[in-house]
């Protein structure tokens, strides 16, 4: 790590985490001075019944709301502006997201679109929000993708089939209410797949290029946790110390990676998601360990610090690195991870797949910069699994 490297930190999201705080949410609200939010959410919230521990939470305190349920896994476009049309027409001044990744970054998208009209593929890359989108509140119910943290979105772009980010620090939440409750009843794949999710943003924020001193002191620990605690978290679902050191984790690990960059596995993981709509989570944990692999003699030392936080014994970094991998590999598998295969795609298409994450910008911030050459290479090595 170069020291005398220049960097910015900015966490604009206040963080409330504790066991039972979503009893904050009234309070919060009066803080922002909002009198009428609209929650962000899906289905899935709803019909599980998730969704009435946070209403009866606004019930009680006497506050109006409306619902937008319409988030779809993978964020579309559509689902951002018909969430904004409606957030205009009712007049919300506020956004309260429930759920995991999708429900989250389509409420940044919504906050946007609501305010500054237009489409949101017009906010695509960094700093293009100028004016102010509605405040937001997250309240995470699954350990993943760390969003609740985050000034980014990602949406698919439904005509294109491609995933695109919107970066801001204005779409950061105002208040992120992490209450590892509220976790306990994902059934354990979901649990797995996010779990693994949060693992990909802790070593890629770690590795990636363009690192910085913070980053490289939170990922190793989100490490240490996720391999501590997931595989506990799948087994017995109401374990709360499980649950609340996968939440911490993920927190940790969205932290490290919003302030470096993901790299390589997200590069392919969006490629399948906006091509194939495959789970992000699972296309990650998929990807994870044989992008590792690939790229390993370029970020030895860095693998052996992650060996370490897996409590792995090693005599060598490049010992450590190795190991390190393998133990990904395995965790993946002890979680029940599907392999590659299992998404019943022809290697004709291989090609494009391995162009879309070469065109990825955070393809560029792996430790071993890959081509197209290489990302079949890889493609191939998960087909062959």
């Amino acid at each position: 790590m170069d020291i005398l490297k220049t960097f910015s930190f900015e966490l604009p999201t206040r963080i409330e985490y504790g066991v039972g705080c979503a009893s904050r949410l009234s309070k919060e609200l009066s803080i922002l001075g909002a009198k009428k939010p609209m929650i962000v959410t899906d289905k899935g919230i709803v019909d599980s019944g998730l969704l009435k521990n946070i209403t009866v939470l606004l019930d009680e305190a006497d506050i109006h709301y409306d619902l937008f349920n319409g988030v779809e896994p993978n964020p579309r476009d559509e689902n951002v502006h018909r969430g904004a049309e409606m957030a205009r027409n009712l007049q919300n001044d506020c956004l309260i997201a429930i759920g995991g990744g999708s429900s989250i970054d389509c409420a940044k998208g919504i906050s946007i679109i609501a305010t500054h009209g237009g489409r949101i593929q017009d906010f695509q890359g960094a700093d293009k929000v100028f004016g102010t989108p509605l405040p937001i509140i997250t309240i995470p119910t699954t350990a993943g993708s760390g969003s609740e943290v985050t000034f980014s979105s990602v949406i698919t772009d439904t005509k294109e089939k491609t995933k695109f980010s919107v970066r801001s620090t204005k779409i950061a939440a105002k208040v992120a209410i992490c209450d590892p409750e509220l976790t306990v009843t994902m059934p354990k794949n979901l649990t797995a797949a996010t779990g693994m999710d949060a693992l990909t943003h802790a070593i890629e924020g770690y590795t990636a290029n363009c690192s910085e001193p913070i980053a490289n002191a939170l990922g190793p620990y989100a490490v240490e946790l996720i391999f501590k605690y997931l595989r506990r978290a799948v087994a017995k679902g109401n374990d709360i110390e499980a649950r609340a050191g996968m939440l911490t984790g993920s927190i940790l690990a969205a932290i490290s990676f919003s302030h470096s960059d993901v790299a390589a596995v997200h590069c392919i993981a969006e490629a399948l998601g906006g091509m194939y709509d495959k789970p992000h989570g699972v296309c990650n944990a998929v990807c994870l360990p044989e992008i590792m692999d690939y790229s390993r003699d370029y970020c030895t030392s860095k693998y052996a610090r992650l060996a370490s936080a897996m409590s792995l014994q090693f005599s060598s970094e490049e010992e450590g690195a190795i190991a390190a991998v393998k133990e990904v590999r395995k965790l993946s598998k002890d979680v029940g991870i599907p392999s590659f295969t299992s998404f019943e795609i022809p290697e004709s298409n291989f090609r494009e797949i391995a162009v879309k994450s070469c065109e990825n910008l955070s393809n560029a911030s792996n430790p071993r910069v890959l081509t197209i050459d290489d990302y079949m290479v890889i493609l191939k090595k998960l087909a062959s699994k």
